[in-house]
This record gives structure tokens, C-alpha cells and sequence, in this order.
């Protein structure tokens, strides 16, 4: 059970809110390199953290985030034109560049130096792992970028997809780190056969059959280690080891050589979530069997519409449900991890009123980053500021998915199978 104030807290992401600041202290994923593919291609709209931005690729490759509201009459810069390292509005041709300048204001005298007092708010960016950040805070505290794997690995390593979400980032995230719901929200009716699929091995199949996980939390610089730790038959520990990466980032637990798998969620405001998941190896390029899997079977990349990047399985249809497959071939009846957990998710509500939960045992890891959350705002609400986006370094790490002898502590068995 979560108090509505400290609900409002964590889910209020806009300019000045208290949640809003703190996450404008990272680097925030934006939108995909792939859309805004060349230079000087059409301009799109973004939405984050509560602010409606514009996205552009200017004629020498930089990508530019300004907001959508040209300062002269307002009028969206979406309709504007992208043409010699600039931006042009097109109700009255202000043109300004990706540092927010106004370098062009045509319908003002040639002699007039008012272009020079007006600009823009622009946001810096970068680009790694196929996704476009931004830098939101202060110029004055900017943070090193996350090192993490599937962003800083070659391009034939990693498959990447965005999706957009009908709720609140909080909800998606706090799905991606409950390892318990995977004994049934994920599972199969049938045996499974790990063999024909890239995504699974045979030991996770432990985690199907021990329904109630115990959770250990382990508190680091970068977040949260959870530990949701299975009996398996002959007496040894089958963990599932998520790392959270403060503030919106997880990794699926994945056994020592395999593909993983990591998403980011990310406020687009208060209602809606994007949701950047990476497949990816650290040290070879994805086999064709792995690419084909994740472009076509829809278990862990959910289709999504061009341009919106919403899934075709979505609340309006049901997640494309089939009541005959839920009593004979899966528990959901809906096809695909991803879909399954938005199925979930977003029926909760945009943000779901947290004060009516019963939270028990196996919501452990639910509690342990909220607590953190919480922790870390007042914090910075006092003036200290977080330590995480300072260290890129912390994000270094990689999940895990093994099995231990039950005298092994979570911290040793994370140290020997989790760094890069």
C-alpha cells in the first residue's frame, strides 16, 4: 500500500514536480536514431517527461530537440521545415538551429537584431545504442551517460524496439521487476520445449514450477539487486537475479552466454510510458535464428504501429485475447510477454491508485524501489544530488539466471555473475 501523496509523488513527472526534476537530473531515452533516419528528413513529434518537443535531424547530422511551440505565435514546429542546419517554422519562417538559436527571422527587417534576444528551449542529445538521449536539467549538472551494455555493444549485437504504453512509467517498471508474476502470467499450459526457442533455456523452467519465489534485496549505488530465489529438485537455489538501474532501467534475468534482455521505461507523462527494449549479446552478433525470433514470433518484441509505435495487440482489441487458447494452450491467452504484461498493467488504469493494494511477500522488490524512489527524491528535494548519473560506470553490469548452493549469500552469487 502505497499513501496518495507519496503516489502523486512518484508518478508526476512534469516541469517543477518533485519526481519530474529528479528524473531530468539523467540522460533520458527519447525516441529511436531510426526516426529521424537522415539529414535534413522531417521533423517528429516527442512527448517526455510531461513536455511536447520536436525532433529533427539538421543537414549535418545533429539531432535536435526543441520545443513544439515556435516563441513567436506558437505554432507547432512539427509542420516546419528542416533545411540547412535548421528548423523553419512555416507561419512566418523563424528558423532556429539544434542549440535553440534563432538563426534566420525573415519576416522582420533586414537591418532588426531581434533574432538575436529570442530563442528556443532546446535540449542537448546524444546517441548511442540506436536511441537518442536528452539532457533535461541544468546545464550546470550534466551527467555522464549510463554505460550500458546493449547501448555501448556493436550494432549486429542488439535488436531494438520501442513501444508505447497507456500508463504510468512506474506501473510498467514495477512489471519489469516482479519476477513472480512469470510462474503465471507467462506461463504455458503446455510442456515447453526450450529447445525451439532462443528466448528460453531449460533451467528457467524451474521458475515455472516453484510458484513461490523468495525475495533478497541487495541496496547499490546503482539501484537494486533483486534476488528471487527457487527451490529446484535437488536442493539447490535457482535464482533470478534483475538488476534495477535507477532510475526506469531493468534487465530480464538471463543464464551466463545468452542473449538478454533489457528494457527502459521511460515517462512520456503522467499517463504514458515508452517502452525501449534492447536484445542483446555483449560479445558476438545475433545469430539469424535470434533476429527472425524477435522480429516475427512476438514473444519478447511486441509488434508496433509506424509512427505511433503503439502495439496492434492493444487495450482496444482485448490484446488480441483467445478465450480457447487461455484453457488449453497458455494461463493469459494472449500471445507475447510484452502484451501479456501491458494486458495487466495498463488495466490497472493510467496510474493505478496504490493505496487500495495488499502487497505481500513476492511484492518485495515492488517495495524496495519504491522505498528507494522515495528515498532518493527527498533527498534531492533537501539538495543532495543523486550519485548515480555521475558514474556511468555503475550501469556495467549484465542479469543473471543460475543456479547455487544454498550457502551462498545473493551478493556473492551477483559478484561472480553479473559484472561485464
Amino acid at each position: 500500500m502505497l499513501s496518495i501523496e507519496d503516489n502523486n509523488l512518484l508518478t508526476h513527472v512534469g516541469p517543477g514536480t518533485p519526481m519530474g526534476e529528479y528524473l531530468r537530473r539523467y540522460w533520458v531515452p527519447t525516441l529511436l536514431s531510426e526516426e529521424v533516419p537522415e539529414p535534413d528528413c522531417p521533423p517528429v513529434r516527442v512527448t517526455i517527461l510531461g513536455e511536447s518537443l520536436i525532433a529533427f535531424r539538421d543537414t549535418n547530422g545533429v539531432v535536435g530537440l526543441l520545443d513544439n511551440y515556435c516563441p513567436h505565435r506558437r505554432a507547432s514546429l512539427f509542420f516546419g521545415r528542416n533545411e540547412e542546419c535548421g528548423l523553419r517554422c512555416v507561419y512566418h519562417g523563424w528558423k532556429f538551429d539544434a542549440a535553440g538559436n534563432c538563426v534566420d527571422m525573415p519576416s522582420e527587417p533586414a537591418e532588426s537584431n531581434f533574432k538575436d534576444k529570442v530563442k528556443i528551449v532546446a535540449y542537448p542529445t546524444q546517441e548511442a545504442g540506436g536511441v537518442v538521449w536528452a539532457y533535461m536539467g541544468p546545464s550546470d549538472h550534466v551527467p555522464q551517460m549510463p554505460d550500458l551494455g546493449w547501448a555501448s555493444c556493436p550494432d549486429e549485437n542488439r535488436f531494438l524496439t520501442k513501444c508505447v504504453q497507456e500508463c504510468n512509467w512506474l506501473q510498467a517498471l514495477e512489471g519489469g521487476i516482479d519476477s513472480s508474476h512469470i510462474s503465471f502470467l507467462h506461463s504455458s499450459l503446455k510442456p515447453v520445449d526450450y529447445t525451439l526457442t532462443v528466448s528460453n533455456t531449460e533451467t528457467q523452467g524451474t521458475a515455472l514450477q516453484d510458484k513461490s519465489p523468495r525475495f533478497v534485496l541487495d541496496e547499490t549505488d546503482y539501484g537494486l539487486t533483486i534476488g528471487a530465489r527457487r527451490t529446484t529438485p535437488d536442493g539447490r537455489y535457482y535464482w533470478r537475479i534483475t538488476p534495477w538501474m535507477l532510475p526506469y532501467g531493468m534487465i530480464v534475468p538471463a543464464e551466463e552466454d545468452a542473449v538478454m534482455t533489457g528494457n527502459m521505461y521511460v515517462p512520456a507523462d503522467d499517463n504514458t510510458a515508452m517502452v525501449f527494449r534492447a536484445s542483446w549479446h555483449p560479445s558476438r552478433p545475433l545469430t539469424v535464428a535470434e533476429r527472425t525470433e524477435y522480429e516475427t514470433s512476438g514473444y519478447f518484441h511486441e509488434a508496433v504501429m509506424p509512427v505511433t509505435y503503439r502495439a496492434y495487440a492493444n487495450k482496444s482489441n482485448d490484446y488480441l485475447i483467445d478465450r480457447a487458447k487461455q484453457r488449453t494452450v497458455s494461463y493469459s491467452g494472449i500471445k507475447g510477454i510484452q502484451a501479456q504484461d501491458m494486458a495487466v498493467i495498463e488495466g490497472m488504469g493510467t496510474i493505478s491508485d496504490r493505496s487500495k493494494e495488499h502487497l505481500g511477500t513476492s511484492d518485495s522488490a515492488i517495495i524496495g524501489a519504491r522505498r528507494r524512489l522515495l528515498r532518493e527524491v527527498a533527498d534531492f528535494q533537501e539538495g543532495i544530488e543523486p550519485y548515480a548519473p555521475q558514474h556511468g560506470e555503475l550501469y556495467r553490469i549484465r542479469s543473471a539466471a543460475l543456479e547455487a548452493p544454498q550457502d551462498i549469500p545473493l551478493r556473492e552469487v551477483a559478484a561472480g555473475s553479473m559484472v561485464l
